[in-house]
């Protein structure tokens, strides 16, 4: 499947500023930005100015000053801060810069397509060789052990299950849905999703009887979609929120004799299953344990067994780069997560199981698509999301992640992949 093409831009005029002070006792970093030394903020200015003067952009400084080749509106209202912001933090301090208001952009997706379809050059190439010692390193504490793991989840996952469902469609699928064309409409979405959850559960041959392992529950919505084929499934997740959203929306399908939820490690699964199934959830296990994943997976099917993934993943030689850099992303969104590249799993099945893969099918357009539709119905239900507690500042952390992701996909930086292994008979 093709990935979709950037969406085309026009011309607006810039968004209002903040409304609101950051709160410095939840965004601490945000509010007050780390210092960074005038010399380290003089070179990232001299470094970020000469690249922005390459790329397909409009950007405009506060003081009047501007650079680009034309393009999507970028708008720098604190240079000052935004340089010293990067800086000092690099890929984190753009996001948070973005979250205290320092910049905006009336198409931020459009920017931030033009930034990642220019991922490997935006830093000069002899800074590149150096990133160990300017990059920011991962914190141990991120580190998906199985106490960090629970932590990481819950620290996503178990915000809110009524933020989630105020952007999410009724099925609450939370990863790329499957469309029949471009562009999607908000009246497909459910349908898209049921679509994806039927092509995995075809995939691994669900059917009359199967027993299911799933790692990931999500809010539920593959499991009851499998359960009612007739299938047994045993589900794992994490989150305390997801499950019991999870337990209550089988229990409301009639499948509770069908579905077993358990708040579990994937590491501490037992039993042998026909199928396993896991969606998007390979990203947040971390590098280190990717082997031991997919070693998991292996020694949960039965001989003749199918196991089927659904993976976002990054271009291999970007993986290798980021892989111990710490991220805006990681910090604010999916701690302790990492992308894989096609090649990453490639080399993690072969060496690490004895899986055989059968098929992989790429569709990042969809995903493209699908971002945009919980964009645009996160923004529109801004009131609702404030209403739940969540500041000025979280709604910006929100709409740049959802906006940055949705740019990786348009950009061709990022892509979905659906696998396929079989575990051979022996």
């Amino acid at each position: 499947m093709r990935t979709a093409e950037p969406r085309p831009v026009t011309r607006q005029s810039a968004p209002l500023p903040r409304t609101s002070p950051v709160d410095p006792g939840r965004w601490p970093d945000v509010a007050a930005a780390p210092t960074s030394s005038f010399a380290r903020t003089a070179v990232t200015a001299s470094v970020l100015r000469r690249t922005l003067e390459r790329l397909p952009l409009d950007v405009r400084f506060a003081d009047g000053g501007s650079a680009g080749l034309g393009g999507p509106v970028l708008d720098i209202h604190d240079p000052r801060a935004f340089f010293g912001r990067i800086g000092g933090q690099g890929l984190v301090g753009f996001g948070e810069s973005y979250m205290a208001g320092e910049w905006d952009a009336p198409d931020l997706v459009g920017v931030l397509t033009v930034f990642a379809g220019n991922a490997a050059r935006l830093i000069p190439a002899p800074l590149q060789r150096l990133r160990g010692l300017w990059a920011l390193r991962k914190p141990d504490a991120q580190l998906n052990t199985p106490d960090g793991a629970r932590d990481n989840v819950s620290s996503h996952y178990d915000l809110s299950n009524e933020l989630f469902a105020l952007f999410l469609d009724d099925t609450l699928s939370y990863s790329s849905a499957v469309f029949r064309g471009f562009p999607a409409g908000w009246d497909l979405l459910a349908a898209a999703q049921h679509r994806k959850i039927d092509r995995l559960l075809d995939l691994a041959e669900v059917g009359e009887g199967s027993e299911v392992l799933e790692i990931g529950t999500g809010w539920g919505e593959l499991a009851v979609r499998a359960a009612a084929r007739g299938a047994r499934v045993t589900s794992l997740t994490l989150s305390r929120e997801q499950r019991a959203l999870a337990l209550e929306r089988v229990a409301a399908a009639g499948l509770a004799d069908r579905v077993d939820v358990q708040l579990c490690d994937y590491r501490d699964s037992r039993g042998r299953y026909d199928a396993v199934v896991s969606v998007e959830m390979v990203e947040a296990v971390g590098r280190e344990f990717w082997p031991e994943y997919f070693r998991t997976i292996d020694a949960r099917l039965v001989s003749g067994g199918r196991a089927v993934l659904q993976a976002i993943t990054m271009p291999h030689d970007r993986m290798l780069a980021m892989r111990n850099t710490y991220t805006w992303i990681q910090k604010y969104i999916f701690p302790g997560g990492l992308l894989p590249s096609v090649e990453a799993v490639a080399e993690t099945v072969r060496d690490h199981t004895g899986l055989r893969t059968v098929r992989r099918d790429g569709y990042g357009g969809h995903y493209a698509e699908t971002l945009r539709l919980w964009r645009e119905r996160f923004t529109e239900r801004a009131e609702e999301v404030e209403a739940l507690g969540f500041d000025e500042t979280f709604r910006r952390m929100w709409t740049l992640y959802l906006a940055y992701s949705e740019a990786g996909f348009r950009s061709g930086y990022l892509d979905v992949q659906q696998y396929l292994f079989t575990k051979e008979d022996v």
